[in-house]
């Protein structure tokens, strides 16, 4: 992420591309406190669904200024994926 991230910088400076990257993580950091912390699968199911589209529009933008960029978030888009799916099926196992 973060390689991907100077290469977008390099190219733009701090310009919009960075944006939902700073949202992403902003989300990331979010989704543990409220999934393990709080215990609060919904709301962290809603969480993990916002951080899977910012990190989307994060791979769509930087992959506009540096295919590189874009492709080396993939992984983590992945893993997002599955852990939504994770989360998801805990929710749906364990109603509150």
């Amino acid at each position: 992420m973060a390689v991907a991230a100077w290469l977008v910088r390099k190219q733009t400076g701090w310009r919009r591309p960075l944006l939902p990257y700073f949202v992403q993580l902003a989300l990331n950091a979010a989704w543990t406190p409220i999934f393990f912390g709080a215990l609060q699968l919904g709301w962290a199911l809603v969480e993990i669904v916002a951080l899977w589209l910012a990190i989307l529009l994060t791979m769509v933008g930087f992959h506009r200024v540096s295919k590189t960029a874009g492709w080396l978030f993939a992984p983590y888009l992945a893993w997002v994926t599955f852990a939504t799916t994770l989360n998801f099926a805990l929710w749906r196992l364990n109603p509150m």
